[in-house]
């Protein structure tokens, strides 16, 4: 049982250069609610700097106070730069909150060039990088049961957990929401969105394709279940890529289940407490408790 900062232990993994635990009482001037400073009472939010590709970047723990051997999530935000960027606030409020009051460890990044980090922000370029390295960090802390790690992302969160998902065996389980499949798509619904795209890798179709999961699910993990929420309003993000990408998942025989919400917006603010509990119970089923994988194979009618 753990009652003190584990800072120090966290300190100690190589791969981290600096950790300072987040102080409640600097944030509660905007977490007014009485839950949040229930919340805080029972979490820990530690601040961490980490090396990932020979430089700086700045992420997030988010644990349990109490717990050993716990079971982990890595958490993909959206957005980029600022834009999306996680701040304290939610840290103690939202879904990681949420994830670590149910007994997870979620460790999360900002990215390359955020938030004071080094290097550059490539949105899905080398900067998976800097996401599939926290498995490695999770490995080395002691608090973790480091053989049940899921996967969440949010919208460009949801187009890194793809790509992760493409790369690599030791995901258990994945949930995204309004996550992006489709950068031809979202460039026509956001232009701005495009020109933001070719300031990062110009007219590279090469670079465009390896962001888009929609052309390449037969590489995803075929025994990671996904969990896939959209909202059906959502004006960020198509509905259309996750409702492509279920057809795809299908054709391919990778278990998932796809959830539209109706008339909900890219976040699903309109349905926060039903979300989050469908994110835990498929954590909960896949991830911590370690269920089987459905078999997806379709039979002859």
């Amino acid at each position: 049982m753990l009652a003190n900062d584990n800072s120090k232990i966290i300190s100690k993994i190589p791969e981290i250069l600096e950790v300072n635990r987040i102080n409640f009482a600097k944030v509660n001037k905007i977490l007014t609610e009485q839950s949040f400073a229930k919340n805080a009472r029972k979490i820990f939010v530690y601040k961490i700097t980490y090396r990932s590709q020979g430089h700086k970047v700045v992420g997030f723990i988010v644990e349990p106070r109490k717990g050993a051997n716990l079971p982990c999530i890595i958490y993909n935000r959206g957005g980029s730069g600022e834009f999306g960027a996680l701040k304290n606030s939610a840290l103690f409020s939202k879904l990681p909150a949420e994830l670590a009051l149910n007994g997870y460890v979620v460790i999360a990044s900002q990215y390359s060039g955020n938030a004071g980090g080094e290097g550059k922000d490539e949105m899905g370029g080398s900067d998976i990088n800097d996401v599939l390295i926290l498995q490695k960090i999770l490995k080395k802390y002691s608090r973790v049961d480091a053989n049940k790690i899921g996967m969440y992302g949010l919208s460009r969160g949801g187009a890194m957990t793809y790509l992760a998902l493409s790369k690599v065996k030791w995901i258990k389980a994945v949930v995204t929401v309004g996550g992006m499949t489709n950068l031809a798509r979202t460039e026509k619904l956001r232009p701005k969105m495009g020109e933001h795209f070719k300031k990062i890798f110009g007219e590279n179709l090469k670079e465009k394709s390896k962001r888009s999961a929609i052309l390449w699910v037969d590489r995803f993990y075929k025994k990671s279940p996904l969990l896939i929420m959209h909202g059906g309003s959502d004006s960020r993000i198509s509905p259309l890529d996750s409702i492509e990408l279920a057809q795809k998942l299908l054709e391919f025989h990778i278990p998932h289940r796809f959830v539209l919400f109706e008339g909900a917006s890219h976040d699903l603010n309109e349905h926060r407490d039903e979300s989050i509990k469908m994110t835990v119970s498929w954590f909960d089923r896949f991830v911590k408790n370690n269920e089987s994988v459905p078999s997806t194979k379709l039979h002859n009618i």
